[in-house]
């Protein structure tokens, strides 16, 4: 059975709620994945919206194998501090946005690496609060908002939590963003109900005519 995750120390204010992803969303993962792939001689190809079966051998081309691409992330994530930095605009975009309301981070990264990642945000200025579970992330947001009578935005780059976030909270405005052009190209279309935004600038837009409303 699966520990609930603990809320008890997050403090919300009577403000609007911005709950955003991490990896591809407020850190760059893909491109700093490919560089960290390729200093072990292999690579990412984007061939299609997914990780396993994308890694392969530089030399030879061959896929890795799927349990080898699991393990290679869980190394990623242990030292992803050399590798990872802020997506283009995030910093400043989050800063204005804190203008007028709560943000918090909410990543599916293994909680086991959440100290790590602690660090590497608060280097680069994003002192926002840090979620870190592999839980689905619809019964999260539902807990996290409860009731309260205020604007609610949930920004992430995976369509099944985008979705599962709209199943558990259907107040919710979902934004769907992706730092890496190459796979946001191939992404799924999110359907109705999920807005696409290319970049923060245009995520912020999006934001600030929801809160207008």
């Amino acid at each position: 059975m699966t520990d609930v995750l603990d809320l008890n120390h997050i403090h919300l204010s009577d403000r609007p709620l911005i709950v955003c992803d991490i990896d591809e969303v407020v850190l760059e993962f893909l491109t700093p994945f490919r560089d960290f792939l390729r200093a072990s001689g292999r690579d990412l190809l984007p061939r299609s919206f997914r990780l396993h079966g994308n890694v392969v051998q530089r030399d030879s081309g061959e896929p890795v194998a799927d349990q080898m691409t699991t393990d290679l992330l869980e190394e990623f994530f242990v030292q992803q501090d050399a590798w990872q930095t802020p997506a283009d605009r995030v910093v400043e975009t989050l800063a204005s946005l804190s203008a007028d309301a709560d943000i918090i981070f909410l990543t599916a990264m293994p909680p086991r690496h959440t100290g790590v990642r602690r660090a590497l945000l608060d280097r680069h200025g994003l002192h926002y609060p840090l979620l870190a579970s592999e839980e689905p992330k619809g019964p999260i947001i539902k807990r996290l908002h409860d009731a309260r009578d205020v604007p609610l935005v949930f920004i992430d780059d995976i369509l099944r939590n985008l979705q599962s976030v709209r199943t558990h909270a259907p107040e919710c405005l979902l934004v769907n963003l992706m730092a890496n052009a190459d796979f946001r190209a191939m992404a799924p279309d999110p359907g109705d109900g999920i807005l696409k935004a290319d970049s923060w600038t245009d995520a912020a837009e999006i934001i600030r005519g929801h809160f207008r409303r």
